[in-house]
């Protein structure tokens, strides 16, 4: 073992295999275009809890972000400044 490994506290999975599917139930699911990107957001629930999956697609290539349901409260706080300030700053250009 090189000094900087550690061994995994969940078992041997060899190194690059995939995990084991986790069930999840799509709660409701909404998709979005915004000129070249397309946004698809997922309400979801696993065994873990809820969860909000945000899929970026952009020419084929996917981005996901993963926001759990106690969060999507201070999620919205955030975004709806955004929107003001960005409503209120006006362009450089």
């Amino acid at each position: 073992m090189i000094s900087n490994e550690r061994p995994s506290p969940y078992g041997q999975r060899p190194y690059g295999s995939p995990k084991p599917p986790v069930a999840e139930d799509t709660l409701k699911s909404e998709i979005i275009q915004i000129e070249r990107k397309t946004f698809h957001f997922t309400l979801k629930e696993n065994p873990r809890g809820r969860f909000l999956r945000i899929t970026e697609d952009v020419g084929g290539r996917r981005d996901t972000v993963i926001i759990p349901a106690p969060g999507l409260e201070d999620f919205k706080k955030i975004l709806d400044a955004m929107v003001k300030a960005s409503a209120e700053i006006p362009p450089k250009h």
